[in-house]
C-alpha cells in the first residue's frame, strides 16, 4: 500500500505520479455546434485516447479517469443506453492498443449493474492488460466516493465481526477501498467549467492539488494538460507543515 497524505508525507516530484480527471463538457461541446449530446461523447473517446498517450510521454504512471458517476444513471434513457454502446466498443476496439503501449487497464466502481457481456470485457481486458508497466489506466465507471468509503466498511464488517472500534484505523479501510494499491493522486483535473468532485474519490483527494479549466473535454489535448502540470508544479505542497519546514528541492523533470 502506498503512504497516506494524513498519516505520512509523501515524496513529491514535479511531474505528478498519479493523475485524476473528470471528463466533463462532453454534451455541452456537442450542443455548441448544434451536434447531438451523444456527438460529444464519442469525441471524447478521442481526447481519451489523446490523453493516455500524452501521460505515458510525460512519464505519469497513473491515470484514473471518471467515466460514468453512480448518478449518471439519471441521465436521459437514450444517453445512459449510448455510454454503455460506447464503454462496450471502447473495450473491444482500444484493448488491443493498451497492449501494445504497455498500458495496463482497470475498471472500478459497482460493475454489477452493468450487463453480463459487459461486466466479462472488462474482466478479459484487465487480465489480457495486467502486467503492463508504462502506465496504469483506470476507469472509474458506476463510481461513488461515497460508495467507494461504504462497500470498504461493509467488507470490513463481513470480514471482521468482532473488531473493536479501535481497530479500524485508517489504514485498514484504506485497504478495503478500491484504489488501495494506487498512490493516492497529485493532481486532479476536471475539465468543462463546473467546480467542484462530484463524489469522485472522495477519500484519496485529501491532499491533491485541485485543477479546474473551462475547456471542454473533446478539446483536452496535450497543451492543456501540459498547463494543468505547470500548475502543479507551482503549488507548495505542505502536507500540513509550513513553508519555511519544507526543504529546497530540485526542478528536475519540469515541463519547458
Amino acid at each position: 500500500m502506498f503512504q497516506s497524505s494524513t498519516r505520512d508525507i509523501p515524496a513529491t516530484c514535479s511531474i505528478p505520479k498519479h493523475v485524476a480527471i473528470i471528463m466533463d463538457g462532453n454534451g455541452r461541446w456537442a450542443q455548441k455546434r448544434h451536434l447531438p449530446r451523444l456527438t460529444g461523447h464519442l469525441k471524447g473517446v478521442d481526447a481519451v485516447r489523446s490523453c493516455v498517450r500524452s501521460c505515458v510521454e510525460r512519464g505519469i504512471e497513473y491515470l484514473t479517469l471518471f467515466a460514468f458517476s453512480s448518478e449518471n444513471w439519471r441521465r436521459p434513457k437514450e444517453e445512459v443506453s449510448y455510454l454503455m454502446r460506447l464503454f462496450n466498443l471502447a473495450l473491444e476496439r482500444e484493448v488491443a492498443r493498451m497492449q501494445e503501449n504497455n498500458i495496463r487497464l482497470r475498471v472500478v466502481g459497482d460493475l454489477s449493474a452493468f450487463d453480463e457481456v459487459l461486466q466479462q470485457k472488462i474482466i478479459k481486458a484487465q487480465k489480457f492488460t495486467e502486467l503492463n508497466t508504462a502506465l496504469t489506466l483506470t476507469v472509474a465507471a458506476n463510481y461513488g466516493g461515497r460508495w467507494d468509503i461504504l462497500q470498504a466498511v461493509r467488507k470490513i464488517i463481513v470480514e471482521h465481526p468482532a473488531i473493536h472500534p479501535q481497530e479500524l484505523t485508517e489504514q485498514l479501510l484504506t485497504s478495503y477501498m478500491v484504489m488501495a494499491n494506487y498512490p493516492e493522486p497529485d493532481l486532479f483535473i476536471r475539465t468543462g467549467g463546473e467546480q467542484r468532485i462530484s463524489n469522485f474519490l472522495l477519500w484519496q483527494l485529501a491532499y491533491t492539488e485541485l485543477y479546474f479549466t473551462d475547456t471542454p473535454w473533446p478539446d483536452f489535448g496535450p497543451r492543456q494538460l501540459d498547463e494543468a502540470i505547470k500548475s502543479y508544479q507551482q503549488r507548495e505542497r505542505r502536507f500540513g507543515r509550513t513553508s519555511a519546514q519544507l526543504a529546497p528541492e530540485s526542478a528536475t523533470g519540469e515541463l519547458p
